[in-house]
């Protein structure tokens, strides 16, 4: 865990290729086909979140580590992040 203190507070650092949530940093590993498999293993758990142990908040997390190799996934969780953020900024703009 590092504390270095950055403005982004979900996604992936490129410069560290860390998972930044907030104030929690999780390393990714350098292998793709590693890191691919825990981005489908987590979408494919938070799918079974209803039984015990797994949880529905697997899958934006299997989705933000999946985006990490793929484009189309890239492209999608951008334009949740804009339309969240013109969404909050409209908003609070009332």
């Amino acid at each position: 865990m590092t504390t270095r203190k950055t403005n982004m507070h979900f996604g992936i650092d490129p410069r560290t290729r860390e998972i930044v949530i907030g104030s929690l940093r999780m390393k990714l590993p350098e292998s793709r086909w590693l890191r691919t498999t825990i981005g489908v293993l987590l979408v494919v758990g938070g799918l079974l979140g209803f039984l015990p142990v797994l949880g529905f908040w697997m899958v934006p997390l299997g989705l933000l580590v999946l985006s990490h190799d793929s484009p189309f996934v890239r492209r999608q969780r951008r334009r949740l992040a804009v339309w969240w953020a013109t969404r909050k900024a409209r908003r609070s703009a009332r």
